[in-house]
C-alpha cells in the first residue's frame, strides 16, 4: 500500500532535498520524478500541493509549477486546474524509462538531445515531402498561418510551432519516427519555451518554417531537408542560449 492517503496528500512522507541555486527547475523535475517512481504514490494519486513541495525543496512556487508542467508534458502527471496534480494511472511501467530520459532535461545534456531531434526532424521533412497528402498539407499551412498571426503572443506562437512539427511528423507516414520526435520534443519543451523570448526570434522561425512548408508543398525532398536543417540549427542555438540562462 502507498504511504500516503489520496484524500490528504500533505501526509505523504517525502524525502526531498533543498535544490542548489542556479538549477532549480531541472533539479525539481529530477527529484520529483525520483519521488514518483519510489512507490509512495499509487497510480491516480493526488500529489502534495505546490506550497508544500516548494517548502520541502527550498524553491519558489513558480519553479515547482514549471517543473510540474514539464512532468505533465512528459506524461508522468496530469495537472487539473482547481483540483491538483495527479500521478497518471498508466505510468507504472513507463516511470523507470521516463526517469532516465527525464535526466536529459539538465542543461548539460540538452545539446545532445537537440542533435537527436535535429536528425529526426530532417528525416521527417524528407519523408513528408515525398508522402504528404492534401489534408496534411492543409493542416501544415494552417499551423504556419497561426504562427504568423501570433508573433506578439509567444505562448500561442510556440503552440502553433509545435503543431507544425507534429503535423509534419505525422505526414512522414512513419509512426515510430513520429513517436520518437514527440518524445524528444516533449523533453526539450521546457528549454524551447525559454529560448524563444522575442518577436525577432519568432519572425526568424516563421521564415524558416515557411521555407520548410514551401519545399514540402513542392515535393522537393532535398529542399525540405536543407530547410529543416537550417531551422534546426537556429533552434539548437536558442536551446543553448536557454541553457546558459538556466545555469
Amino acid at each position: 500500500m502507498p504511504a500516503f492517503r489520496s484524500d490528504d496528500p500533505s501526509l505523504v512522507q517525502m524525502e526531498l532535498k533543498a535544490v542548489p541555486r542556479g538549477s532549480a527547475v531541472s533539479e525539481v523535475v529530477r527529484q520529483l520524478t525520483t519521488l514518483l517512481s519510489s512507490g509512495q504514490f499509487a497510480p491516480g494519486s493526488r500529489l502534495p500541493p505546490e506550497r508544500q513541495l516548494a517548502e520541502e525543496l527550498g524553491v519558489g512556487r513558480s519553479a515547482v509549477r514549471e517543473a510540474l508542467a514539464a512532468l505533465d508534458v512528459l506524461g508522468i502527471v496530469t495537472v487539473r486546474p482547481g483540483s491538483g496534480t495527479y500521478l497518471r494511472d498508466s505510468m507504472s511501467e513507463l516511470l523507470p524509462t521516463t526517469l532516465s530520459w527525464g535526466l536529459m532535461l539538465s542543461a548539460q545534456h540538452t545539446s545532445q538531445l537537440s542533435e537527436v531531434r535535429s536528425a529526426l526532424e530532417v528525416h521527417a521533412a524528407a519523408l513528408a515531402a515525398d508522402r504528404i497528402g492534401a489534408e496534411g498539407l492543409q493542416a501544415l499551412q494552417e499551423s504556419l498561418e497561426q504562427m504568423e498571426a501570433n508573433l506578439e503572443d509567444l505562448p500561442a506562437f510556440i503552440e502553433a510551432d509545435a503543431h507544425f512539427h507534429v503535423t509534419l511528423a505525422r505526414a512522414s507516414d512513419n509512426e515510430v519516427l513520429a513517436d520518437l520526435l514527440q518524445t524528444t520534443r516533449s523533453l526539450l519543451r521546457l528549454w524551447v519555451d525559454r529560448g524563444l523570448r522575442r518577436r525577432e526570434q519568432a519572425e526568424v522561425a516563421c521564415r524558416e518554417h515557411r521555407a520548410v512548408f514551401d519545399a514540402v508543398a513542392a515535393r522537393d525532398v532535398q529542399g525540405a531537408q536543407s530547410a529543416m536543417r537550417t531551422h534546426m540549427s537556429t533552434a539548437g542555438n536558442r536551446v543553448e542560449h536557454a541553457n546558459d540562462a538556466e545555469g
